[in-house]
């Protein structure tokens, strides 16, 4: 039976409110800045997820949005609390490696999605 290698668990996690980008550094020296438009369009919560595949809720206008508050959830993750009011879902390292190793194709999806229902990013 093989043994599941469990995600890696950033060293440093810093926010950085002016340029709205949450950073990640891990143990290897990968590293990776999140927007936190990016984090907000892709929470990990039901509100955007849906509860099953086809189920996903295009979150629109989230441009401006920023993270006030990033609050422990044990040793696995972390909640986001974002300015507009948004705060489900549980962000676990799991869901940021992914998010960040899968960053470029998310956010071109995300941008394809956006102006499928003919609502293009500004």
């Amino acid at each position: 039976m093989m043994k599941e290698i469990p995600p890696p668990v950033p060293i440093e996690v810093q926010y950085h409110s002016q340029s709205r980008i949450l950073e990640l550094v891990y143990a290897d020296d990968q590293r990776f800045g999140l927007s936190a438009e990016y984090l907000r369009v892709y929470s990990p919560s039901a509100e955007v997820r849906g509860h099953g595949p086809g189920q996903e809720v295009l979150q629109l206008d989230k441009q401006e949005v920023a993270i006030s508050r990033i609050e422990p959830v044990g040793h696995y993750g972390v909640t986001l609390h974002f300015d507009d009011g948004h705060n489900s879902g549980i962000y676990s390292w799991e869901t940021f490696y992914e998010l960040g190793i899968n960053g470029e194709s998310n956010w071109a999806d995300y941008l394809e999605r956006l102006e499928q229902a003919g609502h293009p990013r500004t």
